[in-house]
């Protein structure tokens, strides 16, 4: 049933518990959340039903709205006080908002001890309260009585890697590995964590062992070929990548094109490319770029059009810089960047960072929406042959991600993308002055260029400067880095916005 059916329905038979929960499950999944509200909310109040009230608390969730989702949760655990699935619904619309909630996490496992949702939720609410070591001593814990859990194994190497205990990242599938040696997926996720963090000798060590207990597959072949690539051995590498040719697999085509770019196999790469590009798959676009870019192809600049970026200074309009910084310093727990993400020299906050419901984060939150629509109702006409451009812009403005990044030091970003988004962005909260930063566009945001192991004669096509409180737009799938800067310390405020539903 459509979302237009549902509500049909509901309108017709306002009360009716089952068809008020259909409208609300579809309502979330075709972006109806505002009129799927106007009716369960009402029967919820109506009924004081404890399901409906969750309803609504998780269609307030969607809308990013925290402070009336945690108003809706509380009222179905007072009707419902020992249901699990609203125990854990409360707890994390709690940690979302930026609410203690350990104890909510801790009630939570008492209704259901095997819930992984709120296993992972203790541990986030653990760390956001400053206690990283009981996070990675709970997690552990249970990872270890549930030696087959490979998202438990993966959630704790992420966090003892954000933590500092890099040595130690993968132990626990050292540990699970001795007692069931022929696991398949515990040896899969630990190479894909290895690979995922860039630990490729590592990976090679655990893909011969894995090699030895489970024998041949396509999965060791793959991992194999993309540590070769990426370390430097471009015939094993060829070896590897046409045994696997007939695979379907898209990221494989990725690992393939970033291998012959690697080699300056330019022409390779485009002929692999180009007839896999495709508007609605934004994992190839980036490599066209850059294979359009060296051979001087003039359909860049239709792909990366000057109005698709925006600098825009919001200084004016955000809470007081100094305020907000000294916020979102206190919000960074980690002691070290997350295993798999491009920041060299700082950490990232954990968590959705605009979800949070204290004054300074959404009045934050607010500038940045605004900011949001005025860049997008700029934008050049529709294009459904661009991956950018493709896309209708009648939907809500929804985030798929949020975070601060602290720089220290010479820190910087590697040369990136971020294929989960549409338009990303870096807003500049506090900036080192010009002459700690250094000199030659230190610590500037660089568009365009390439990883230089890709093409390390290609610059970036625009420079920006970095000003508090300034913010820039561009898209998701436009290779962009930090340049180092010499010392100070700088925090961002980073975020992506989702590509709208069709």
């Amino acid at each position: 049933m459509s979302f237009a059916a549902a509500l049909s329905q509901a309108r017709r038979m306002p009360f009716d518990v089952a068809t008020l929960e259909w409208l609300a499950e579809t309502a979330l999944a075709e972006d109806g959340e505002i009129d799927a509200l106007t009716l369960v909310e009402r029967a919820a109040e109506a009924g004081n039903d404890a399901r409906l009230w969750q309803w609504t608390g998780l269609l307030y969730r969607s809308l990013a709205d925290h402070r009336r989702a945690i108003a809706a949760f509380k009222r179905a655990t007072m009707a419902a006080p020992d249901d699990p699935l609203i125990a854990r619904g409360s707890a994390q619309v709690a940690l979302e908002a930026g609410i203690p909630a350990v104890a909510s996490f801790d009630r939570a496992l008492q209704l259901a001890p095997l819930s992984d949702d709120a296993v992972f939720g203790l541990a986030a609410a653990r760390l956001a309260s400053g206690d990283g070591s009981g996070a990675m001593a709970g997690l552990a814990a249970v990872v270890s009585a549930h030696p087959t859990w490979t998202s438990g194994h993966e959630r704790l190497s992420q966090l003892r890697w954000m933590l500092g205990d890099r040595t130690a990242a993968t132990t626990s599938f050292d540990e699970a590995l001795a007692q069931l040696p022929d696991n398949i997926p515990l040896w899969q996720t630990l190479i894909a964590i290895l690979s995922r963090s860039r630990q490729f000798d590592a990976a090679l060590t655990a893909i011969a062992r894995a090699r030895f207990r489970i024998g041949a597959a396509p999965f060791l072949d793959a991992y194999e070929a993309v540590a070769a690539s990426e370390l430097g051995d471009e015939a094993k590498g060829d070896r590897l990548f046409a045994r696997l040719a007939e695979s379907a697999d898209p990221m494989l085509a990725v690992h393939r094109v970033r291998h012959l770019l690697r080699f300056r196999r330019v022409d390779e790469a485009a002929t692999l490319i180009e007839p896999r590009l495709v508007a609605e798959d934004p994992l190839l676009w980036p490599y066209a770029a850059i294979v359009w870019r060296l051979n001087g192809d003039p359909r860049i600049a239709w792909l990366e059009q000057p109005a698709l970026v925006s600098v825009i200074d919001l200084a004016d309009v955000l809470p007081p810089l100094d305020e907000l910084a000294d916020h979102l310093t206190a919000l960074h727990r980690a002691t070290d960047r997350h295993l798999d993400q491009s920041v060299r020299g700082g950490t990232q906050t954990d968590g959705d960072l605009l979800l949070r419901i204290d004054p300074l984060i959404v009045a934050l939150r607010m500038a940045i929406l605004d900011a949001v629509k005025d860049h997008l109702d700029k934008l050049p006409v529709g294009d459904g042959r661009h991956p950018i451009l493709m896309h209708r812009r009648d939907r809500p403005i929804r985030l798929a991600g949020s975070w601060s990044v602290r720089l220290a030091g010479a820190g910087f970003h590697d040369s990136h993308i971020h294929p989960a988004g549409w338009f990303s962005s870096a807003l500049y909260i506090a900036l080192p002055d010009a002459v700690t930063r250094g000199e030659d566009n230190s610590g500037w945001l660089a568009l365009g260029a390439p990883p230089r192991e890709f093409a390390n004669d290609l610059g970036p096509s625009r420079l920006i400067e970095p000003k508090p409180g300034r913010l820039v737009l561009f898209p998701s799938t436009m290779w962009h880095a930090t340049l180092p800067f010499a010392d100070g310390e700088r925090l961002t405020v980073a975020f992506d916005v989702a590509r709208p539903r069709p």
